[in-house]
């Protein structure tokens, strides 16, 4: 399962990656089940994570070799052994449907992942869903999305496995036959979904330009690389406003400084074009990590505030001040933006996300359900190792399918990237490049069954997973289990 997303990208080995972990639980005692859940879950989250290692060396933040190593190597343990938690958990509710049938071995195991990997999304550390492994090669199962979200890309997944392993146990035709159908329905509805034409371009479009600046984050914090950068958006931002686009998009940080700072460093070139400038930067105090919109005025058109703060890099989790602090000099300064915002622009309300938010489908449901139509990302992956930013967009190609809508995405070293309802990338960015690019994107207000209803696939399948418990009096059980 490791292997599905990048760097290696083989999304095909997802729909077999979890046989091997059904059939070793079956039958198992609850901590073996457990353990075996817990070897599988780490395997596959600390191969689909290794990339955060690549926060090492930290000395352009001043953290010597051996410290920065150990942070990388700490940082990359939490969050590898939240994600293993989980999948101990699954096998061993797994282990206690021993003795069902296989349709209801199928029903739970479909229902307590889903909804594992759904209180997982309502923590600080979410990234590794089991959704997230076709993206983007597997755009007829990603269609999934508009119906009920990422957890019905896991359901199919998660799904598939269970019939094959059900299968190799114990041959049935009619579950063979039966999950046939339902697979051939899971394609038949995708074909279908990228079939459709995509209707709203004979209604608004607007023509957006994007500036990958391509300063390292080692050089940005430095004078020499500050005015870099300021130089890179200043030249980047009049040869677009020149090409006639109506909004140019800078990324996450474009410029590391905020207030009236951030606006007199492009006041001048704003009165000369006046074409509206998305420049990343830090908000008002308190302070925030933001996207503002500038015309010629110092008075904002509008601005977002990330909501989604990355843990150890953001802020500093409370548990956990003490022992960072000693460690290295991250003072965790930054504040939540309020997570009912809502962004309007000349243009109509746009959905907005920076950077960590690609991957909480959540935050790009509540405003597109609130009117969003057109999803705007800007990120700053240049710490990280190459396989990240392949990630991250595999998580906004997720984004713009689940909400129906064009996503654009603009880094500072790449990938920036424009990407359709469909989920197709019509243009991608090379990686550690300096790149502009002009493009027109057509806003959508269509309302998808998941932005109409969240997950409700998940509450269905827990429904009928409890509906099982309680039919085959199956608690009794998994207390004598307990017992022994």
């Amino acid at each position: 399962m490791g292997l599905c997303p990048a760097p290696f990208g083989w999304w095909g080995l997802g729909w077999l990656g979890l046989v091997p972990l059904w059939l070793v639980v079956r039958g198992a005692r609850l901590r073996s089940a457990l353990a075996l859940g817990l070897v599988w879950g780490w395997c596959y989250h600390g191969l689909a994570l290794f990339w955060l290692t690549g926060v090492h060396p930290l000395d352009w933040l001043g953290v010597s070799w051996g410290t920065s190593l150990a942070i990388a190597a700490s940082i990359w343990t939490i969050v590898v052994a939240w994600g293993a938690i989980l999948a101990g958990l699954w096998g061993m509710g797994m282990a206690g449907t021993q003795g069902l049938s296989p349709g209801l071995r199928l029903t739970i195991g479909m229902a307590l992942f889903c909804g594992l990997e759904q209180i997982w999304s309502w923590s600080p550390l979410y990234w590794t869903a089991l959704g997230y492994t076709q993206s983007p090669g597997n755009l007829l199962i990603l269609q999934l999305g508009k119906l009920s979200g990422q957890q019905a890309v896991t359901a199919a997944i998660v799904g598939f496995n269970g019939v094959v392993a059900e299968l190799l146990v114990s041959f049935s035709g009619r579950l063979a036959i039966g999950g046939a159908l339902v697979f051939l329905t899971t394609i038949g509805y995708g074909w279908w979904q990228l079939s459709l034409p995509l209707e709203s371009e004979s209604i608004t479009g607007v023509k957006i330009g994007l500036i990958q600046g391509n300063v390292s984050n080692r050089e940005k914090f430095s004078p020499q690389g500050n005015r870099l950068s300021l130089q890179r958006y200043r030249d980047g931002y009049a040869q677009l406003a020149r090409s006639g686009v109506e909004v140019v998009v800078t990324p996450e940080g474009a410029l590391p400084y905020g207030g009236e700072a951030l606006y007199r460093s492009v006041a001048d070139l704003l009165q000369i074009h006046g074409v509206p400038l998305w420049l990343g930067g830090q908000g008002e105090l308190p302070n925030t990590n933001s996207l503002i919109l500038w015309t010629d005025s110092p008075t904002p058109l509008a601005r977002y505030d990330k909501v989604k703060l990355v843990p150890l890099g953001e802020y500093v989790p409370q548990i956990l001040a003490g022992i960072v602090r000693r460690l290295s000099p991250l003072e965790g300064e930054f504040t939540p933006g309020d997570p009912d915002q809502v962004v309007d622009t000349p243009w109509g309300r746009w959905i907005l996300g920076i950077c960590y938010e690609s991957a909480y489908p959540e935050h790009f449901r509540r405003q597109a359900r609130s009117g969003g139509q057109l999803l705007l990302t800007a990120s700053n992956d240049a710490h990280y190792a190459p396989a990240m930013p392949w990630q991250h967009h595999a998580q906004d190609v997720a984004r713009a399918v689940e909400t129906d809508r064009y996503a654009v995405r603009v880094t500072n070293t790449g990938y920036s990237a424009v990407v359709d309802p469909k989920g197709r990338t019509l243009w991608r960015s090379g990686l550690n490049t300096t790149e502009i690019y002009s493009t027109t994107v057509y806003l959508r207000q269509t309302q998808t069954p998941y932005v109409r209803w969240g997950d409700w696939l998940t509450l269905l399948l827990t429904i009928g997973c409890t509906l099982c418990f309680w039919r085959c009096k199956l608690f009794p059980k998994m207390e004598s289990e307990v017992k022994r």
